[in-house]
């Protein structure tokens, strides 16, 4: 939901509550919430070029993005602000842990994916180019970019990632920062949906997704896309 967090948004006071379940189903127990927040623009997201190990800075605006982020995740009670260790995410997560008052941990496995030949080009350009190697990749999670990353790769080192954090901070909240793909790649998890439905979402920049993460396995997807904290604030009457 784009703009919109739903009834409770990440932060939310009383959001994921304890034993809450799916739907009419049995209660779950306790969640362990990850807060996942992509990172603030960049001059490549600006231009929706593929970044991937591209190790580039925020734009002013991203750093503005960053403290408006920050400022949203301040009351959320997390334990960790967790990030991919690229500039971009890390510049962001600083942000985050400095209104949090949460340690900042760097996750490798938390990187964007290594897109290889086709970083810094368009969709369009990539295409032109390797118009073969591109519909493949958009076909199967099991193609890659000459010299990248399939969806299957980062979605073994994700889900790892994932496992890690589950045992580290286990019922307790954590504010994940990184990257499209990572960020999709867990949504999918938690949807048990295929990795081609990656194709079917978007995803803004500084954006927020909620998930609850069950010790079941099962897990709840509570907002996704959440751009408020962006938006023009409205002036008092």
């Amino acid at each position: 939901m784009t703009g919109s967090a739903g009834a409770q948004g990440p932060g939310a006071e009383g959001s994921g509550p304890e034993g809450s379940g799916l739907g009419w189903g049995a209660p779950l127990g306790k969640p362990t919430t990850t807060l996942l927040l992509r990172h603030g623009q960049t001059e490549l997201s600006g231009m929706r070029r593929f970044s991937g190990r591209t190790d580039i800075p925020l734009t002013k605006e991203g750093i503005k993005q960053a403290a408006q982020a920050a400022r949203r995740l301040a009351g959320s009670g997390a334990a960790a602000v967790i990030t991919s260790p690229l500039q971009r995410a890390r510049r962001t997560a600083e942000a985050v842990a400095e209104a949090t008052g949460a340690p900042l941990v760097v996750y490798e496995e938390f990187m964007e994916a290594e897109f290889g030949a086709w970083q810094g080009l368009t969709f369009a350009e990539a295409g032109k180019k390797w118009p073969d190697e591109l519909a493949a990749w958009a076909a199967s999670p099991d193609a890659a970019p000459p010299d990248g990353e399939s969806f299957a790769m980062v979605a073994m080192r994700v889900l790892t990632g994932l496992d890690r954090l589950m045992d580290a901070y286990r019922h307790q909240t954590t504010i994940v920062v990184s990257h499209v793909t990572p960020i999709k790649t867990l949504v999918c998890r938690a949807l048990l949906a295929p990795p081609e439905a990656m194709f079917r979402m978007n995803l803004d920049v500084a954006s927020l997704c909620h998930i609850d993460c069950f010790d079941n396995g099962s897990a709840v997807i509570r907002s996704f896309n959440d751009t408020c904290h962006l938006q023009p604030r409205r002036g008092r009457r």
